[in-house]
């Protein structure tokens, strides 16, 4: 797999600390994070890309109904990324077949 590096780190507010916004921008990853409520200066992010991790969250969710994948029961890497393969196409036959 070759590496990229993300254009943009979706996470909720437990994520909202200078530093990791720091270590984001010098980076060039843009951080779509909402500010914590008690920040006293606002910070803006975009919010139509927030509403994505809701559905990136929902995946897991439903991949994590897969055993082997919620308790990290494979040890090699590629072996559990082989599980999360096999998961994520069962999923995707379901919705195909759904439709």
């Amino acid at each position: 797999m070759a590496d990229q590096t993300p254009k943009a780190l979706l996470a909720d507010k437990g994520y909202d600390a200078d530093a990791i916004r720091a270590d984001l921008a010098e980076r060039g990853i843009e951080a779509v994070i909402p500010g914590r409520s008690n920040r006293r200066v606002p910070i803006e992010h975009d919010r139509k890309l927030y509403k994505q991790r809701n559905q990136i969250e929902r995946f897991f969710g439903r991949l994590k109904i897969n055993r082997a994948i919620a308790t990290r029961y494979d040890q090699l890497v590629d072996s559990f990324l082989s599980m999360v393969h096999i998961a994520t196409a069962r999923y995707w036959l379901k919705f195909v077949h759904a439709a």
